[in-house]
């Protein structure tokens, strides 16, 4: 570890640190589990960008890690040439603390580095931003967002040119232009906002980029005459950037009946009215139900807070709530979506479907009996539209369809992240078409198990803080890595993949058979383990919070074996890590 305590002293020490921000540091000087906490990294900058708590030090988010991070990117971008600085960088924001603050500080580097910024005037989506990447033809792109994180947070992500975030190559040339600047903030250029606009290096983007986001969003639809519009549905943002557009599109598309969350419809950085603004767990829906039921809604929709991500809930026959995971609502999106385009006549046979190696494998069976090629990726949207990238590259493959278990979806190729504008729609024409022929989408989905078999699933997170946390799950990676059970009960394990060295290992009769290389596949620290009859789980660090994620997926033609192989898997698991210290 570090000299932390130096570091922390070099900061106190700086010209560059505002003394505000010094008083801050002053205030810690007898707390050595603080200043180790603060100071004991510097807050790493991969390819999903900056993500950290508010504050002063090295591992946080902060006027001086954003400000040297912009410049590293400048400095990046200079490397390129003169076309790549006039091509300029456009640049977004949600509703957290700071955000408005860290994006004008971001352009204001940009412009004292004589690359032309576009920046939004107001909060917008981030899959706006990577639409904006793309209409303005901007070299790169900055969002700042934490996404679904705690109120304390925030982070900065960057974009490249195809409006997609950054591949591992950029991020590593990044990486060693921070590494030059060190703490020498002088090093980072400033400029004053007049003069920037007066050089014509700032201009805010224009009403025409929103409006030509929306018009490409409505243009994805698959129904309309046929779908049932008087439908009644209960819409959430949680106090994001969703409100306007998602709004607006359901109105555009003839949607009248669209109740508000009144309590979660305008910003708020502090997410009050809500215990946490992630839509993949059902509190955020708490103040929905209670609106859904009043409105006596068919459906109930929530985006995260930077709105890349939306989630559902619809009523069964019993007028129940009941929440679909990423996966099932997954599944039912291509289902709806190749069920839809074939009838239209629309369906091509080079059309791809493109999930992360996290997710079920339900929505693979579906695209099998279309002929619709599925791929997989990594987790995260960087890696699924960093593979549409290629096959549009490679042409042979025209990308449909993307999603992955943490409820991130996008279709079409305007936009290069998950999209919760684009889900949102989407599941609305869903449920209403479906509405039409008075079919619930939970029977929708029961006709896909009987059709294609039971895949139930169980994926949850341990949150392991701090140090101590992340040598813990160092740890349980460890012994993940050389001890895993070759039976659970009487399911057998075949195979398991070990992503960091990319290798499947076949197994026969506890011994290692044949091994397969997985080079298609960038290096991740994952774990995947499959069993014999179909079902599997995986283990893996989360790369933006300190979690342990831990994915199990059950299957079998017989709903109750399903569910026992399910807890089964989930409770061996359990056991194992349990007794790793």
């Amino acid at each position: 570890m570090r000299d932390y305590l130096g570091v922390y002293k070099t900061w106190l020490e700086s010209p560059y640190i505002k003394e505000a921000d010094k008083i801050e540091l002053e205030a810690i000087k007898n707390d050595i589990d603080e200043i180790k906490e603060r100071f004991y990294k510097d807050l790493e900058f991969g390819t999903a960008g900056l993500r950290g708590k508010i504050g002063i030090g090295t591992n946080m988010m902060n006027i001086y890690t954003v400000g040297r991070t912009t410049q590293a990117l400048a400095d990046y971008i200079k490397d390129l040439g003169e076309e790549r600085c006039k091509m300029g960088v456009a640049i977004a924001y949600d509703v957290r603390h700071m955000s408005k603050e860290f994006a004008k500080l971001s352009s204001l580097i940009l412009a004292a580095n004589g690359i032309k910024t576009y920046l939004f005037d107001d909060i917008r989506p981030t899959p706006v931003l990577s639409f904006a990447v793309r209409f303005l033809k901007t070299t790169a792109g900055i969002v700042i967002t934490a996404s679904h994180n705690p109120k304390e947070y925030n982070g900065y992500k960057v974009y490249w040119d195809k409006g997609s975030q950054i591949q591992d190559d950029i991020a590593e040339g990044i990486v060693k232009k921070i590494e030059k600047i060190g703490y020498d903030f002088g090093k980072i250029k400033k400029i004053s906002e007049e003069k920037a606009l007066n050089k014509g290096l700032i201009q805010y983007i224009s009403k025409e980029v929103d409006e030509e986001y929306i018009r490409r969003v409505k243009g994805l639809a698959l129904r309309d005459e046929e779908i049932d519009k008087n439908i009644r549905i209960v819409y959430t943002p949680l106090n994001g950037t969703g409100n306007y557009f998602v709004r607006r599109i359901l109105k555009d598309r003839g949607f009248e009946n669209v109740f508000i969350v009144k309590e979660q419809e305008h910003p708020d950085p502090d997410f009050r009215s809500v215990p946490n603004p992630n839509p993949e767990y059902e509190v955020a829906f708490e103040l929905a139900k209670k609106l859904g039921a009043e409105k006596n809604a068919h459906l109930l929709i929530a985006t995260d807070p930077d709105c890349d991500r939306a989630s559902m809930e619809v009523l069964d026959r019993n007028n129940n709530y009941i929440m679909l995971s990423g996966n099932k609502t997954g599944a039912l999106l291509v289902n709806y979506i190749l069920e839809s385009m074939k009838e239209k006549g629309m369906l091509k046979n080079n059309y791809a479907i493109i999930k992360s190696i996290v997710t079920g494998d339900l929505a693979t069976r579906i695209a099998q009996k279309y002929g619709v090629t599925v791929f997989e990726t990594l987790t995260g949207f960087k890696n699924i539209c960093g593979k549409q990238n290629e096959l549009e590259e490679e042409g042979k493959y025209e990308f449909l369809f993307g999603f992955e278990e943490s409820i991130g979806y996008v279709m079409g190729e305007f936009v290069r992240d998950k999209d919760g504008v684009i889900a949102s729609m989407l599941i609305t024409e869903m449920v209403s078409y479906y509405q039409s022929l008075n079919k619930n989408l939970l029977e929708i989905l029961e006709s896909i198990y009987q059709e294609f078999g039971y895949e139930l699933e169980n994926n949850y997170s341990l949150i392991l803080e701090g140090i101590s946390g992340e040598e813990r799950i160092k740890r349980i990676m460890k012994h993940f890595r050389k001890d895993f059970p070759r039976y659970i009960a009487d399911l057998k394990l075949t195979k398991y993949a070990d992503y960091l060295e990319q290798k499947i290992y076949c197994l026969t009769e506890n011994k290692i058979s044949k091994i397969e290389d997985i080079t298609d596949i960038p290096k991740s620290n994952v774990l995947r383990f499959w069993f014999e009859d179909g079902s599997w789980y995986a283990v893996r660090p989360s790369g933006t919070e300190p979690k342990l994620k831990i994915y199990v997926y059950a299957f079998d033609k017989n709903k109750e074996k399903a569910e026992w192989k399910k807890d089964i898997i989930k409770n061996t698991i359990d056991e194992i890590i349990s007794r790793i210290p």
